[in-house]
């Protein structure tokens, strides 16, 4: 038995264990989470410099170090420890298992045997950068709105200048490190929202706004770098 099956039976074991317990269910997408919800819109005419993919271009909010989080994309390789993933705008992340992964194929109850190459994933977990600790994988099908491609995401490429945009509610008294990062149900609710509308990068924070809004901060995609997430859970804006 090659090590990456041997250790992924022992993850099965206690994957299965996990999901008898209970796991976290996936949020559905609805038209008031994607980009064409958001009511206004404008673009300014200032560039900038790209970002590289653990950066947050224009600016980020301060954090000491990994946060919950997640990506979305098409398992690309498989090793040992985990899985790489390639997501809709071609960033690639690292996914790294552990023996408390739990693992969902839609909405139902799945093993860590489900993860193959070319499998279109959601992973949510402790992002690092490009990596991710995954605390939960689920196998999505075909044409789900978190594995696809979006024409209003821009990937990103070195050194590339990018105009500056913003669509949708900016909440009025947002600074660029305001808030308090979250974590938990929380966090998992706000990035799959917001990867269900913007798939493409790799969300590695969640900040709670004054007002009770979240902002979803994104890397490895040249535009957005934050999402805007209301109190329910749907987008409302970008930039």
């Amino acid at each position: 038995m090659s090590s990456r099956k041997l250790t992924r039976s022992i993850i099965v074991g206690a994957a299965a264990i996990a999901v008898a317990g209970g796991s976290y269910g996936i949020v559905s997408a609805t038209s008031s989470s994607s980009p064409a919800a958001a009511s206004s819109s404008s673009t300014s005419t200032s560039t900038r410099t790209a970002g590289g993919p653990a950066s947050g271009g224009g600016g980020s909010n301060a954090r000491s170090g990994p946060a919950a989080g997640g990506s979305s994309g098409t398992v690309s390789s498989l090793s040992a420890s985990g899985f790489t993933l390639t997501t809709s705008a071609g960033q690639k992340v690292t996914v790294k298992e552990a023996s408390s992964t739990t693992y969902q194929k839609g909405t139902s109850p799945a093993s860590a045997s489900a993860i193959t190459t070319g499998e279109r994933v959601l992973v949510l977990g402790t992002t690092s950068s490009t990596t991710i600790t995954a605390a939960q994988v689920t196998v999505e099908p075909a044409g789900n709105p978190y594995t696809a491609s979006s024409a209003a995401v821009v990937p990103f490429q070195q050194g590339a200048p990018s105009t500056s945009k913003t669509i949708g509610q900016i909440p009025a008294d947002y600074t660029q490190g305001s808030g308090t990062i979250v974590s938990g149900t929380t966090a998992n609710k706000a990035t799959e929202a917001a990867l269900a509308a913007y798939p493409g990068g790799v969300v590695d924070r969640v900040v709670q706004l004054g007002n009770g809004d979240y902002e979803v901060h994104t890397i490895g995609v040249n535009w957005p770098h934050h999402i805007f997430v209301n109190q329910d859970f749907q987008v409302i804006g970008a930039e």
